[in-house]
């Protein structure tokens, strides 16, 4: 049986957690916008750390028949936000400096927090 995009969003985050990702939070956007359902918003360390997380993504929607539409760099360094879109999941890995700036959570308040 095919997973539902909640459910990949869901091990997605699950995956940040077992990667030593910080503040992992998952949030159901499907009714807010049209171009993507879930939102995993993932605060990292340093750059190794996005490198380990990344590579976790990366490995998991090869199991999971998925495909990287575009990754974001949000600083030139690539250390503050990296976006990683796969359609219906987007994933965000930022900075503790980028995620208190950005908000996120705030922006995206009216979307139904899962995680």
């Amino acid at each position: 049986m095919e997973k539902t995009d909640e459910q990949k969003a869901l091990e997605i985050a699950t995956l940040m957690e077992d990667g030593k990702g910080n503040d992992v939070t998952v949030i159901d956007v499907s009714e807010l916008n049209s171009w993507t359902d879930y939102f995993v918003i993932v605060t990292v360390n340093s750059s190794a750390h996005w490198q380990g997380l990344y590579k976790s993504v990366k490995e998991y929607i090869a199991e999971n028949d998925m495909e990287i539409h575009r990754t974001i760099r949000k600083s030139s360094q690539g250390d503050d936000w990296n976006l990683i879109d796969l359609g219906t999941v987007v994933v965000h890995l930022m900075s503790e400096e980028a995620r208190n700036f950005y908000e996120l959570e705030k922006l995206w308040h009216a979307g139904k927090k899962l995680k």
